[in-house]
């Protein structure tokens, strides 16, 4: 199906090493995903390819990529491996949440860390996390005796990499304040405490559970800034961040239903002895369905991804009729591909019984907005109708990303 196109020189080779290490997880996909196993063999994959420390700005030496490039590698991934998909997505996204809530000098030296060491990210904010979920108490940040520090206690659901992160990135309130700031924690530390999830039953692989923080010490640096969860009041360049975490999702999703079909294709090629598919016109008919469905969302979605980079290229310059742009962009290219992405997961779940095939559906609902239309429909409605007017309408993500 169509890509995310690949712009510069770095991608293209980008690109090689993405369809080495898809290839490579499509190998054994149905019995690891039968397995559900923490993803340690599949992370030191993507961390022998150097694909999570990628998202910087192209070099000579073929060295970082851009967004555009990111997105394609991610939908790339999710074609073979929807979990790793989004694990490695979720990443990408995390990675900029300096550039989202830092000052530049800070997310600078951040990033640079960050790359050299190669860290994995993991997380979740106020940002990505329209309403609060869950019973347990959320991360709280209170001054140390000392007052040399600040300590950070409490607990957070993540949807990816729980034992497998470098470094987490989250929100948390803080007792003095009482608002709540992005931190960055060593996942390694002694006071950390992770449980794994048991009983996901689509995207099963990609590490979720729960974080428990036991006075884990937290210093000026890694305070990034507010949490910023009230568009209207946050800055254009933060106010991105849920919209690069939804739209990088719908590559996912849309990855996920384009390996869906492709493997629904081959095993369709494999069986022309018993019943050959040209010969069949409803066959041949849902193919034509779900292959238009999904360029459609293809393209929807290389739209909003062009213009996401552009804003995100923008920076500290973006305003807020641009962003509420991209934002609706976004919101298209999500309502789309949930449409063509649960039709293709139901008609090829519905094609063929073979083994393993049932895991694509079971991964599209997982990602993709299953709650009613109308909310969404009204949103991208009022920002077409009401823009002229310096309207910024919410366009907020769906409460089940990252559960």
């Amino acid at each position: 199906m169509g890509e995310v196109e690949v712009i510069t020189a770095a991608g293209d080779f980008w690109r090689r090493v993405t369809d080495e290490v898809a290839d490579d997880l499509a190998v054994d996909a149905i019995d690891r995903e039968r397995a559900g196993k923490p993803p340690f063999d599949e992370v030191a994959r993507l961390r022998e390819s150097g694909l999570p420390a990628v998202l910087t700005p192209p070099a000579p030496d073929g060295h970082g990529m851009g967004w555009r490039d990111a997105s394609a590698v991610v939908r790339r991934i999710a074609a073979a491996d929807g979990s790793i998909g989004e694990l490695l997505g979720r990443h990408y996204v995390l990675s900029w949440s300096a550039r989202f809530f830092a000052a530049p000098e800070h997310a600078a030296e951040l990033e640079a860390r960050a790359a050299g060491e190669q860290w994995l990210w993991a997380g979740d904010t106020a940002a990505h996390r329209p309403l609060p979920r869950g019973d347990l108490p959320g991360p709280t940040l209170t001054p140390a005796a000392d007052g040399g520090h600040l300590v950070l206690d409490g607990h957070r659901a993540l949807p990816t990499a729980v034992d497998e992160a470098d470094r987490l990135v989250l929100d948390a309130v803080c007792s003095v304040t009482h608002e709540p700031v992005v931190v960055v924690v060593d996942a390694r530390h002694p006071r950390v405490g992770r449980e794994l999830s048991q009983d996901r039953l689509g995207q099963r692989l990609t590490g979720a559970g729960t974080v428990h923080f036991d006075g884990v010490p937290v210093v000026s640096a890694d305070v990034l800034g507010p949490a910023g969860r009230d568009e209207d009041m946050t800055p254009p360049h933060a106010a991105l961040a849920p919209h690069a975490l939804g739209l990088m999702l719908t590559q996912v999703a849309l990855g996920v239903a384009e390996g869906a079909l492709a493997e629904a294709r081959d095993l369709s090629r494999s069986a022309r002895h018993t019943r050959p598919p040209h010969d069949d016109a409803d066959l041949l008919g849902v193919y034509g369905e779900l292959a238009l469905a999904l360029h459609t969302a293809s393209a929807v979605a290389d739209r909003a991804t062009a213009a996401m980079a552009d804003a995100l290229a923008a920076g500290r310059a973006l305003d807020h009729e641009r962003r509420a742009d991209t934002a609706a962009q976004v919101a298209m290219a999500g309502a789309v591909t949930a449409r063509a992405a649960l039709l293709t997961g139901e008609r090829v779940s519905a094609l063929t019984d073979a083994d393993g095939v049932d895991r694509f559906l079971r991964n599209i609902l997982a990602l993709v907005d299953r709650g009613p239309a109308g909310p969404a429909m009204r949103a991208i409605g009022d920002h077409y109708l009401n823009a002229v007017r310096g309207g910024v309408p919410s366009l907020s993500w769906p409460d089940h990303y990252g559960e």
